[in-house]
């Protein structure tokens, strides 16, 4: 079958509805001189914001930690009354 010119460019045409993509640099040092400028555009928390926000996280992962222990002792308290008939 011969190569038929449409009269339309040859290139691949892009599928309907694609996201473009916005054109930059390629490669490792285009990578890190991209990742440069949305560092730049961070707002970065304060040290006492930092600071509680830690404080929280850690709160919560006590809590947690505490509920997840209860809860096996409870289970290993039900399995060993369901199987042995003592506690």
């Amino acid at each position: 079958m011969a190569n038929v010119s449409t009269g339309m460019d040859d290139q691949p045409r892009k599928p309907q509805g694609s996201i473009p993509i916005p054109r930059s640099k390629r490669g490792p040092r285009g990578f890190f001189i991209e990742v440069g400028r949305e560092i730049k555009k961070v707002s970065w928390p304060t040290r006492a914001e930092t600071n509680r926000l830690t404080g929280v996280v850690l709160g919560v992962c006590v809590l947690v930690g505490g509920i997840m222990i209860a809860m096996s002792w409870a289970f290993g308290v039900i399995v060993d009354l369901l199987t042995k008939g003592k506690v």
